[in-house]
């Protein structure tokens, strides 16, 4: 049973394939984990992408923070393309959290969704510290969720403050939000998240069917698996 996705991303070019294939062979030796893949701006991304869906890669993450790339580049026309037309979920850190980027900005990352716009993206950190900015491309673009990593704990809050009305403005998309943890680079534990999340859960706007939704039932559709 995969109860677990191992994301890797390229902070430079010329590493992503050989990325893809070490999470590959740690997925497949490891009880639990999914095969998953990264991508980077650079020529021939298309081609080690499909490589890597076709190796069995159920899960994409790309992180336009630390790559330092733009995501509306041309060159990587062909693999947003290749990820909207498989279905292929794509975790993208494109928040200016926790500190902005040359590229980052949830209004950047908007313009892909604009071009592709049957991409499933998942946006990491629920776009942190723009969350507001985040929640409205969910009401954009059908295929956009959100994942809760670092959000709402103690570390988090303490620079990117969720709204007061969070539980509120979940209530009617409740499917479209996602466990994520960055489990174990935390400086905090696992439980802190969960705890968190059960948090919201506790708003009679949520309740247990957000919990089992955000958990479980949504993190498996999204892999197919549900």
């Amino acid at each position: 049973m995969v109860t677990f996705a191992p994301l890797v991303y390229a902070h430079k070019p010329g590493m992503a394939a050989w990325l893809n294939g070490w999470v590959r062979d740690f997925a497949l030796a490891t009880p639990g984990a999914l095969v998953t893949a990264t991508f980077f701006a650079e020529p021939g991304v298309e081609a080690y992408l499909r490589a890597a869906l076709d190796d069995g890669a159920r899960v994409v993450k790309t992180h336009v923070q630390v790559g330092g790339f733009d995501p509306r580049d041309d060159v990587l026309g062909a693999a947003w393309r290749l990820l909207a037309e498989r279905g292929v979920p794509v975790v993208v850190h494109c928040g200016d959290g926790p500190i902005p980027g040359a590229h980052t900005g949830i209004a950047v990352f908007a313009e892909v969704l604009r071009r592709y716009p049957d991409l499933t993206a998942v946006i990491a950190h629920a776009g942190l510290p723009d969350y507001a900015g985040a929640l409205a491309l969910l009401s954009q673009f059908p295929n956009v969720y959100l994942d809760t990593t670092m959000v709402g704990t103690a570390f988090t809050e303490r620079f990117a403050p969720l709204p007061a009305d969070w539980p509120a403005r979940l209530a009617e998309v409740g499917d479209r939000i996602v466990l994520g943890t960055d489990f174990p680079n935390i400086p905090y534990s696992y439980a802190e998240q969960l705890g968190a999340i059960a948090g919201w859960a506790a708003d009679p706007l949520l309740g247990n069917g957000f919990l089992r939704s955000v958990l479980r039932d949504t993190p498996l559709r999204l892999i197919g698996a549900g």
